[in-house]
């Protein structure tokens, strides 16, 4: 069935914008608080900076992986489209099933409860979580609406935000620290053992976690300017900057509290902040974290819905779902359904164990994204006349690097699955919960064609 091409969605974002899209989907409340759920399962200092290194290394093959992609196919949907090309129709359908009902949906009314909880806390103002909710979320899906543009400047000054709150952090941690802690003693906590192994392989699932997000870039990939030159560009840029950031922040973490307080510090970035420069230091880094979870929003509503239009545009969902505003040249169903349906979960309050059971869902959808590069590479091999051969952008290393990629994703789904089995349960049920609403859209489909 062929899309219908009026109105189209405008390539308005330049590389400065994509690659604040890139660092706004990484960066969120994650990094202000993962340190210390690191710090609890590997105890000693270059222990835990080896760890987020590792998962810098990850998120930079993911990123190279997913520009050769988005290279292959600069196309609105980015992850749904490769999924769907390379192996079947169904297997995207089923990744935008899972992003609209739980990974995204969950993971935004999370981070929504989490900004409402700052701001009372910062302000004091007498107001329901919920409204905090509703208004927030109403605000940036507005932004969004009037523009690709206008939501990608919003998300730019999000972001940058960000790097000035870290920035913040940073250099109180560096520059007003007293009786600094050592960061290269001692080397491991305990002899070189499967034990020792199995502790580092777990510190990896919330740091792999905190470095996601920068595939979601790729869903716009159709609306940034001149793609197959500036999202890879973006992507790398963007990833190397987070990654350097994280660095930076442990680093901190680890000099002003000590491995062992850092284990015992829910939220490190106030801890710290706290003892180098008082409440007001703690008050300001509360903030930051606030907006740092704003920009996380504002990222994801630029960004997912526009698989969900995508989806839409195959016939493999409502309609009304792939509309176009022809003023601002935006999918403004496919926003609001996923705003409005952000608010639900929320107001659900089971987010939370939500976020417990799409992890291993999220993760393998990522690997298998890795896997449609070996597909779409063999084509160009059997079929020169494909038109996704001879991409400008190649992984280097490959085959190498993309495998490691690959186990990287998937070893973090068995680690899932064995460690949380009934909650990994509930996740597949959602997936296949899929198939037989992807059979009903697609009898639909064929019948209209």
């Amino acid at each position: 069935m062929k899309r219908d091409t009026r109105p189209r969605l405008a390539g308005r974002i330049g590389l400065f914008d994509a690659t604040m899209i890139v660092m706004g989907g990484m960066v969120g409340a994650g990094i202000f608080i993962n340190p210390y759920v690191v710090a609890q399962r590997v105890h000693s200092p270059v222990l835990m900076l080896a760890v987020w290194v590792a998962g810098g290394v990850i998120a930079i093959l993911g990123a190279f992986v997913y520009a050769e992609l988005g290279d292959r196919m600069p196309e609105v949907g980015g992850q749904y489209v490769y999924l769907s090309k390379a192996l079947h129709p169904s297997v995207g359908f089923l990744y935008g099933w899972v992003l609209l009902l739980v990974v995204q949906t969950g993971g935004m009314a999370a981070v929504t409860v989490t900004f409402a909880g700052y701001l009372i806390e910062l302000t004091g103002w007498p107001i329901s979580e919920r409204w905090i909710v509703v208004l927030t979320l109403g605000i940036l899906t507005a932004v969004n609406c009037l523009g690709v543009k206008p939501g990608s400047r919003v998300q730019s000054v999000l972001m940058v935000l960000k790097i000035a709150a870290i920035a913040c952090l940073v250099g109180a941690g560096l520059f007003l620290a007293k009786n600094p802690h050592p960061l290269l003693h001692p080397v491991l906590d305990r002899a070189p053992s499967l034990g020792l192994a199995a502790a580092v392989g777990a510190a990896m699932v919330p740091v792999l976690f905190s470095f996601g997000g920068w595939q979601t870039t790729n869903f716009i990939a159709s609306e940034i300017r001149n793609p197959r030159r500036n999202l890879g560009r973006a992507l790398v840029m963007g990833v190397l900057g987070v990654i350097a950031l994280y660095l930076l922040v442990n680093v901190v973490c680890i000099r002003v509290l000590g491995a062992g307080a850092l284990a015992t510090s829910r939220v490190p970035a106030s801890a710290v902040m706290r003892m180098v420069s008082g409440e007001r230091g703690a008050r300001l880094i509360a903030l930051g974290i606030a907006v740092s979870t704003v920009g996380f929003l504002s990222q994801a509503i630029l960004t997912a819905p526009r698989v969900y239009f995508a989806m839409a545009e195959d016939g493999l969902f409502f309609r009304s779902v792939a509309y176009v505003s022809q003023r601002t040249g935006v999918p403004v169903v496919a926003i609001l359904l996923q705003s409005v349906w952000t608010i639900a979960v929320a107001f659900t309050g089971k987010y939370e164990q939500i976020l417990n059971f799409v992890i291993p869902i999220d993760f393998f959808f990522i690997g298998l994204s890795g896997m449609c590069l070996f597909v779409f590479r063999r084509r160009e091999l059997t079929d020169t006349s494909v038109s996704l051969a001879n991409p400008g952008f190649r992984v280097p290393g490959h085959p190498l690097t993309t495998i490691i990629f690959i186990a990287a994703c998937w070893t973090v789904v068995g680690n899932t699955l064995y460690t949380y089995p009934e909650n990994s349960l509930i996740g597949v049920g959602i997936l296949l919960l899929g198939l037989p609403v992807y059979f009903f859209w697609d009898r639909k489909r064929r019948a209209v064609a």
